[in-house]
């Protein structure tokens, strides 16, 4: 297979790393920075680069095949890819009674990016990761596709999005990041430097993102790789749901900063630190390290 060139889509990287001067964190002594990628690429920001650009030089050309929800940001990322640099994707999509409905702005944005969308039913698509419904998945999908997983996290996104720990490493005592799959995580934690920690919040309900995250590392690394922990209380009640403390939150860290706040993420993330911080959980002379992951525009779903 001939090679992908990435750099045709000239991501910004590194990110910028930028300070967030807020007096609710100042006050206890702990500095605030922001990292930007939000700004590594406007049709593949964030984790959706680093999780996506291993996968798609590993796929080097070949068509791809990938899953998610009905306003999924990865699949998305994944067909402007497919649209900027020329190969084929399939997207499978939860939900087989979304086949006969109109597209929502989600998925007519994949088509309009040339992606093809396979509806399936809910059952099947929790069985995905079975050899025998994959292989049959795979019947309906150009020949020789390239599977990537439900959110882009494998082995190859992790080792990705190592590289967002290298380029924090000697920037922050802490780096910290909204979860998902938990690969930009596992990520993050193996790239920092020693004496340096990663923390994750996640954005779903149901505690199961720590052996997900090991098992991740183990797949990349061969095992467990950087300090890295996880605090689970900040979801708002599962996943894309808010509450009005979260938006009075979100709007006030905009009209602060001038700087538009995705909600499924990255407002969980910044809410979760404010808290933290007003909980002492930072001693004074403690620099955070946030990583903005998400555009406001991205759609509410992995």
């Amino acid at each position: 297979m001939n090679p992908l060139d990435l750099s045709r889509l000239r991501p910004l990287l590194p990110s910028p790393l930028l300070p967030a001067g807020d007096e609710r964190f100042a006050r206890h002594g702990v500095r605030l920075l922001l990292k930007r990628d939000d700004l590594i690429h406007p049709d593949l920001p964030g984790n959706k680069w680093r999780k996506l650009a291993p996968n798609l030089a590993a796929a080097a050309g070949r068509p791809v095949l990938t899953f998610g929800g009905a306003y999924s940001n990865h699949l998305r990322a994944t067909a402007a890819a497919g649209r900027l640099l020329g190969f084929a994707t399939t997207g499978v999509v939860r939900g087989q009674e979304l086949a006969d409905r109109p597209l929502n702005p989600s998925l007519a944005r994949c088509v309009a990016d040339g992606m093809r969308l396979l509806f399936v039913d809910r059952a099947t698509y929790r069985a995905k990761n079975d050899p025998d419904v994959l292989a049959a998945i795979l019947r309906d999908a150009p020949d020789g596709s390239f599977v990537v997983p439900e959110g882009g996290s494998n082995e190859l996104a992790v080792r990705g999005c190592a590289g967002l720990g290298r380029e924090l490493r000697g920037a922050a005592d802490v780096a910290a990041v909204a979860c998902g799959t938990g690969g930009t995580l596992a990520g993050l934690a193996a790239g920092l430097a020693a004496g340096q920690r990663a923390l994750g919040v996640p954005v779903l309900r149901g505690g199961f993102l720590g052996g997900e995250i090991r098992a991740l590392q183990e797949a990349a690394f061969g095992g467990p790789a950087g300090d890295w922990s996880l605090d689970e209380r900040f979801h708002f009640g599962g996943y894309a749901r808010t509450s009005a403390a979260l938006d009075a939150f979100a709007d006030d860290f905009e009209a602060r900063h001038g700087l538009a706040i995705e909600r499924v993420y990255v407002a969980k993330l910044l809410y979760g630190l404010f808290r933290l911080t007003e909980e002492g959980a930072f001693p004074p002379g403690t620099t955070v390290a946030a990583v903005v992951t998400g555009q406001p525009s991205d759609a509410v779903s992995r």
